[in-house]
């Protein structure tokens, strides 16, 4: 392709190198291309408030696309500027299928807002639900409480299970009622409202910065990138990506551990 206008990458597994870091080198191919002008837009299954550790570090001062494209952020002034969101009825009733489909399983609710993000308030989980990422967002309610406000993402976490045995398991019953994903395979899979995915965040997102969809390079690799490699002109799976994302993109860099997105993004900045 032609010089990209607009660069999308994925955070975990994809932009970051295993020990959770930016590389000097793809903070050097990241500097290089905000000098040129050309928008570089962090595409994650990440909440808002996850995203500023990494933001800061790379100099990034645009939009996010947070929690697999129900968020639209602004890193400059730390604000939500829309949120898709699961209405409480329909939350309540995904639980009430999953609880059949997943006996065992724990539910979490992430949150948003426009206007300024919110901090660990955002965060629901109901007893018995542990992040597979062992963070210490303990932020404990009643499944009542969880299911109770509009959310942006739907978490459910499986111990006895992988994450890609919960999404067909869900599938079969939810249909496409709501949209499932992963973004780990440690038992975790998350539910998005229909038709939500980082290809849908990453088209408004584009069109906010003036760029078209075949200027667009994007980067990942887990299932929750495929729509959004699909998308864009020209998508790009690390080779640490599971077999399903490879399958769908249209080049395979090398993995997060060797500097995959900063090996592409050099051709051209």
């Amino acid at each position: 392709m032609d010089k990209p206008a607009l660069v999308a990458s994925d955070v975990d597994g994809t932009l970051l190198a295993p020990q959770e870091e930016l590389t000097p080198r793809t903070l050097a191919a990241i500097s290089r291309i905000l000098a040129d002008g050309t928008p570089f837009v962090l595409v994650s299954g990440r909440p808002p408030r996850w995203i500023p550790p990494v933001a800061d570090q790379a100099g990034l001062h645009g939009y996010a696309v947070c929690a697999n494209g129900a968020i639209i952020y602004d890193i400059s002034t730390r604000h939500v500027l829309s949120a898709h969101t699961l209405d409480p009825i329909v939350l309540h009733d995904v639980a009430r299928v999953l609880d059949k489909a997943l006996p065992g399983m724990f539910l979490a609710t992430e949150r948003a807002f426009t206007g300024p993000a919110l901090g660990l308030e955002a965060y629901r989980m109901e007893p018995g639900f542990s992040n597979p990422w062992g963070d210490q967002e303990n932020n404990f309610h009643p499944r009542a409480e969880v299911l109770g406000h509009p959310a942006t993402k739907l978490l459910v976490r499986h111990q006895g299970m992988t994450s890609a045995e919960m999404a067909s398991a869900a599938g079969e019953l939810l249909g496409d009622a709501v949209d499932i994903t992963y973004s780990t395979n440690r038992g975790l899979i998350e539910i998005s409202a229909r038709g939500v995915t980082k290809a849908t965040g990453l088209a408004e997102v584009a069109l906010a910065v003036g760029a078209t969809q075949e200027s667009t390079i994007a980067f990942g690799d887990m299932p929750n990138d495929i729509e959004m490699l699909r998308w864009a002109g020209h998508g790009v799976a690390m080779a640490n990506a599971n077999d399903e994302v490879k399958a769908a993109a249209d080049e395979i860099t090398a993995p997060n551990s060797e500097d995959g997105v900063a090996l592409v993004l050099e051709r051209w900045f």
